[in-house]
């Protein structure tokens, strides 16, 4: 039997993007398509996604729901997999210019937590035969702005609706959708629901519990992070809950969609290159040198920074080590936005070294491969990180990561010690402490490596030749469905 699944999330690459969870909702229902899984994707109607969407048709009209009048479902076409995506229309909740979460100051909408119940509501009325056409047998939620989904699958239930399986994944435990109690009236849910049994969180409603609550199974985007989370240290206020549900919790490795992310075929880099001929990506170095007005130098150990600038990302380590690259005649290219006083350090650090480091601050995706190529090493100094892609990115371009080792981080990229290089093993740069020491004596070893030309080569080419493919993610997927298929 064809398992058929809908995933609820707030955006999707490419239709919008503004993280990896965009990366993960564009890759993970094409590669479960080819195994036989049947995947549609459920997304607000934003204008992004209604202008991506090829042969969008009317579906049902859902009625007045959370304030909103006038709520639609659309169904549309998302090339080139032909993957079918449901786009809920409620233009008074979606239709603003910009960021999908924020307004023009930068600050959260104040009905977010109307706008993206109704994306988990309306997962559940599709679950529930919304749609006459298509049914799912499982709803698959996606981080805080679907985990009501979960909670109102078991609503519907009760009120007599046949009962639809979930699974919740958490992409980042630290954004959970926190909101006044005073709202919980708004969001149409039994009274009962607001409980500590349910979506109440220290006196608030908290959609990610909501949805760690009440899906079937629980998985994360890495093995680690599964157990991480289950910790006090790494829970976030919701490990006690996570404790009790430890046998729900699989922890999946997120994918590469290599025919974006490969050297050999990416279009948006100065020269293609392969692990057996690597020899072009010193020219993507020099372009990448020439972008962002840094000194022409292929000796130059050039580090590259992909991230949101944040302390989650770790950037404010890296700005205590930034002397450290420097004085050992390394170069530093950052591309990212966000804290404002982490754009400050990385404006400052740009000035006091000309030609040494450079800061673009925005997200430019262009950019963004051509500094996964042009780097000799791509930098992940995460604090924490479920997953990570950029490193992932790093491995298949032949730019050994230098991470934290936490989460995703610590599943994919093996240290270049001498034990790890003397086994054939060794990927990237490991550090364990998460302070100046630790980071610096991997900058150091990274120095190290470059100078013993022969072991940097072997170090590249394994990078190159891991495999993180969305196939192996697809189905381990496929094995969470096929438990609660057979309960």
């Amino acid at each position: 039997m064809t398992v058929c699944v809908l995933h609820a999330a707030a955006e999707m690459f490419p239709l919008l993007k503004t993280g990896g969870l965009a990366d993960v909702v564009g890759a993970l229902p094409p590669a479960q398509s080819q195994l036989g899984t049947h995947a549609r994707v459920v997304l607000p109607g934003f204008p992004a996604v209604l202008a991506g969407l090829d042969d969008l048709q009317p579906v049902a009209d859902l009625g007045a729901a959370f304030g909103a009048s006038n709520v639609r479902l659309e169904r549309g076409v998302l090339q080139p997999h032909g993957v079918v995506v449901y786009a809920v229309r409620a233009d008074q909740f979606y239709d603003r210019p910009g960021n999908p979460y924020l307004d023009a100051a930068h600050r959260s909408y104040a009905d977010n937590d109307r706008r993206f119940a109704l994306l988990g509501w309306a997962a559940a009325r599709i679950a529930t035969g919304a749609d006459p056409a298509w049914k799912p047998h499982i709803v698959h939620a996606h981080d805080w702005h679907a985990g009501l989904a979960p909670a109102y699958l078991r609503a519907f239930e009760r009120g007599g609706a046949a009962r639809v399986a979930s699974v919740m994944t958490v992409h980042n435990l630290a954004y959970q959708g926190v909101f006044p109690a005073s709202e919980f009236g708004a969001l149409q849910l039994p009274g009962d629901f607001y409980a500590v049994d349910g979506v109440e969180f220290y006196g608030h409603v908290s959609f990610l519990k909501a949805g760690l609550y009440y899906a079937d199974r629980i998985t994360t985007v890495s093995p680690t992070y599964s157990r991480e989370i289950q910790t006090q240290a790494h829970g976030a206020g919701l490990h006690g809950l996570l404790q009790t549900r430890t046998h729900d919790i699989t922890g999946i490795l997120n994918g590469v969609d290599y025919s974006i992310w490969s050297p050999s075929v990416d279009e948006s880099i100065a020269a293609k290159y392969t692990a057996s001929k690597p020899s072009a990506k010193s020219k993507c170095k020099t372009a990448l040198q020439e972008r962002m007005g840094l000194t022409r130098d292929d000796d130059a150990l050039l580090f590259g920074v992909v991230s949101r600038l944040t302390e989650q990302k770790g950037l404010d380590l890296l700005l205590s080590a930034v002397p450290d690259i420097v004085q050992r005649g390394g170069q530093l290219v950052v591309l990212g936005t966000g804290d404002p006083a982490l754009e400050t350090g990385m404006k400052n650090a740009a000035a006091a070294h000309p030609g040494a480091v450079a800061i673009e601050l925005g997200f430019d995706e262009t950019l963004s491969h051509s500094i996964i190529a042009g780097s000799d090493v791509v930098m992940v100094p995460s604090r924490f990180e479920p997953c990570g892609l950029t490193q992932l990115y790093a491995l298949a371009y032949g730019s050994p990561p230098l991470v934290h080792r936490v989460g995703g981080l610590a599943d994919t990229v093996v240290d270049s010690s001498l034990e790890n290089l003397a086994d054939d093993l060794a990927t990237g740069f490991v550090f364990d402490t998460f302070d100046r020491p630790g980071i610096v004596g991997a900058i150091r070893r990274a120095f190290a490596l470059k100078a013993r030309r022969t072991d940097w080569k072997a170090v590249v080419k394994r990078a190159m030749n891991q495999n993180f493919s969305w196939e192996s993610a697809a189905l381990a997927y496929a094995d969470v469905y096929q438990g609660l298929m057979s309960r």
